[in-house]
């Protein structure tokens, strides 16, 4: 299926590593421009290096900005103008007691997962509408739906860029352009396998068991019984980014295993 992606141009944001870096190779390997985005210059170098050694004749670059405050959609904005296709990826997630969290962490959380996805949507869906042809694509979970009770705040997040791609999409009826969220599921990225190592290791289990643990009693509901990989919830945005994709909009489209029960 040509998606008709070659020509596009795309940002990632957090696209150094896991999902976010699958989703950048993918949408490079359809012939977009890719635009990636780390904290860090070395970061930013390695995800660029390891994109050009899977895609030949990628076009790819990258953009260094940390999206704890403003300042990162500021930077971008300046470097990056206009884009037909913006994932909003970038996310932080912690496990705690809700009543370990405090206001700061909530804080926090909420300007990282939601506030740079807000700032950057409102710069670059102008530009959109101008062209009449745009995507964008928050990277939500099913915490949006089934809230984790071991990190509240990361799921009021997650619910939160639901609300905001509905509201988005509301928004611009009757044009090219269309506003989703992707409801992932658990998933083996860099993030989450560094969470379950460091499990492994303090229960002195191995990491299978810690899987097997971890759908057996905090995601009973998974029908996948396993973690999704990276490419199979890159897969999904792709297409959401794609020219074949125009009449699926304002939607929570789901790559979470069955974890989610609720058949609507």
């Amino acid at each position: 299926m040509d998606l008709k992606l070659a020509g596009k141009t795309a940002l990632v944001t957090g696209s150094t590593a896991g999902i976010g870096l699958a989703i950048a190779q993918s949408l490079a390997g359809e012939g977009a421009h890719v635009y990636v985005n780390g904290r860090t210059q070395q970061r930013v170098g390695e995800a660029l290096v390891a994109i050009r050694s899977q895609v030949d004749a990628a076009k790819v670059d990258g953009i260094v900005a940390d999206f704890s405050s403003a300042a990162g959609a500021e930077t971008v904005i300046a470097k990056l103008a206009a884009v037909d296709v913006l994932v909003n990826n970038v996310g932080i997630f912690e496990p705690k007691p809700f009543a370990e969290i405090p206001d700061a962490d909530w804080y926090r959380f909420f300007e990282v997962n939601v506030m740079s996805g807000v700032r950057l949507s409102r710069h670059y869906l102008a530009g959109m509408l101008a062209k009449n042809w745009g995507r964008i694509i928050f990277i939500s979970s099913e915490s949006a739906v089934q809230i984790p009770a071991e990190m509240v705040h990361y799921g009021m997040t997650k619910t939160a860029q639901v609300a905001v791609a509905r509201g988005i999409a509301e928004s611009v009826p009757g044009t090219g352009v269309t506003v989703n969220s992707i409801l992932a599921g658990p998933t083996a990225s860099e993030g989450v396998g560094g969470f379950v190592e460091a499990m492994a290791k303090q229960q002195n289990k191995s990491r299978e068991e810690v899987e097997k643990a971890f759908f057996e009693y905090a995601r009973p509901s998974s029908l996948l019984r396993r973690f999704a990989t990276v490419d199979e919830v890159a897969a999904m945005v792709t297409y959401v980014a794609g020219e074949s994709s125009s009449a699926t909009n304002g939607a929570a489209l789901r790559v979470d295993g069955g974890v989610i029960r609720a058949i609507l």
